[in-house]
């Protein structure tokens, strides 16, 4: 195998020790960019063939919604165990166990015979992603210093911004010209690359004992039965009615469990996976809630909009991915210069205008969703706006979570940030239903749910404007 003539470079580091003489920054970064992109990018690969994968396996709107949370419930729940398990036992080692199941599981997709094999199959995906997407960035600053390090960094970000504007593209054309099975199928090769150039190239590390995050799994194993039984009652509540008794036997245990894991989590206090007294920074707080309003809104789009697009505009998966690439393009172009804004006319001011851009965008979907809309009029005006207001709020984002709490909560606060991000989409995509219901026999006015759902997107967005005018502090973030 062409691993026997790359051996493993074992040496275990600390952060503050010397690489070892195995270790290549090259075959660093090629193996934890590509390792991460695809675990981020292949979300939006599979949103553009969700039609397809309706229509193969005949189901339903539930059907739909599960094949996107499935993947999304583990990685939400666990990513912030996955990177309390590198800093224990060694981040290159379950980067690499990330990355195998991952693949593996990968392949099971694009294999699978049955909608429940792919359901299974997906959610071991999302253990994968959970795995390897908290440790490649550690890895990296682990494995480089200084001006490296910043570099290493850019590369990282910029490519995982490239990544998302071309893989709804991609997806499309792989889906129109072969079939939905070979938008997983793409994604084996590049994953199988990054194992083979990982193992190589490196280098094991971990945190010193008094560093490292907690490893709390009894957290981790409450949030996602909490999580998975919350959305299974979200999901099924369209169908069924509120008053079902299994809609509400599933929600009333989602609650039991949510207090139950937040009482565990404050019996535990700094071991915590999340530590609650981070929530006691009324910044930090108001930035959790602005992160899970904008995403939840932003979550729910990037699913939606390229299923109206196929099925109420007869856009090919191709088109459908195509007519998405305005938003990475703004968002990754324009990124970088609106931190620099932040900077001069403040933090707090910038997230009260990048949500309001974001709830204007939300705003002209609905104003402008009819019978009579096209792209042009009805779809990308709202895009462009939408993507201008997010390119303002995240560098800004990042800066106030890190800058919230004190120095040595920096890292628990952005993995917690990072996790509410991941279950707002997850969340907003269990909410999905009351839009997509009745959708695969086509009767459904998929246009017209699209404006009720950018209404909620557009109240989510200006809360999140409003939390960062009212709860987050200028004084606070720019203190450390």
């Amino acid at each position: 195998m062409a691993t026997a003539l790359l051996p493993p470079c074992d040496e275990v580091v600390g952060r503050a020790q010397t690489a070892g003489t195995c270790h290549s920054e090259t075959g660093t970064l090629i193996a934890t960019v590509l390792g991460s992109s695809l675990a981020f990018v292949v979300g939006s690969i599979i949103n553009v063939a969700l039609p397809a994968m309706r229509d193969s396996f005949g189901t339903d709107a539930a059907g739909v919604q599960w094949i996107v949370n499935a993947y999304l419930l583990p990685l939400s729940a666990l990513v912030l165990v996955g990177g309390a398990l590198g800093d224990h036992y060694g981040r290159k080692r379950f980067f690499m166990i990330g990355l195998a199941v991952f693949t593996l599981a990968t392949l099971g997709c694009a294999l699978a015979p049955t909608l429940e094999i792919l359901f299974g199959v997906r959610f071991v995906q999302g253990i994968g992603a959970a795995l390897l997407a908290p440790n490649s960035l550690a890895i990296i600053a682990d494995g480089f210093s200084g001006e490296k390090r910043g570099k290493a960094v850019g590369t990282w970000a910029a490519a995982g911004a490239i990544a998302g504007a071309a893989a709804p593209l991609i997806g499309g054309l792989i889906v129109d010209q072969f079939d939905w099975r070979w938008a997983f199928a793409i994604v084996i090769p590049p994953a199988g690359a990054a194992w083979i150039v990982g193992q190589r190239g490196i280098r094991e590390s971990r945190e010193s004992q008094d560093e490292r995050a907690p490893l709390d799994l009894s957290g981790a194993v409450l949030a996602t039965f909490a999580l998975a039984a919350l959305v299974f009652a979200l999901i099924n509540a369209p169908q069924r009615g509120w008053i079902d008794g299994q809609v509400l036997a599933t929600f009333g245990v989602g609650l039991v469990l949510t207090v139950t894991f937040l009482y565990i989590e404050h019996r535990k206090g700094p071991a915590a996976m999340m530590p609650l007294g981070i929530f006691a920074s009324g910044s930090f707080s108001g930035i959790s809630i602005l992160t899970l309003m904008l995403y939840a809104a932003l979550g729910g789009l990037m699913v939606l909009l390229p299923y109206m697009l196929i099925g109420s505009f007869d856009y090919s998966a191709t088109a459908a991915g195509a007519a998405l690439l305005p938003f990475p393009l703004i968002m990754g172009t324009l990124s970088r210069s609106m931190g620099g804004l932040a900077t001069r006319i403040g933090i707090r001011i910038t997230l009260t205008i990048g949500p309001l851009l974001v709830a204007a965008g939300f705003a002209l979907f609905a104003l402008l969703s009819g019978p009579g809309m096209s792209y042009w009029t009805g779809i990308l005006p709202g895009l462009v706006v939408m993507a201008l207001g997010m390119a303002l709020s995240v560098a800004p984002l990042t800066t106030a979570v890190m800058n919230s709490v004190d120095n040595a909560y920096v890292g628990v606060a952005s993995g917690v940030n990072n996790a509410i991000s991941r279950t707002a989409g997850l969340m907003a995509t269990a909410l999905l239903g009351f839009v997509l219901i009745g959708t695969s026999s086509g009767e459904a006015d998929l246009i017209g749910g699209f404006a009720t759902a950018a209404w909620f997107g557009t109240a989510l967005a200006l809360g999140s404007a409003a939390t960062s005018l009212l709860l987050v502090s200028e004084d606070t973030v720019s203190d450390n």
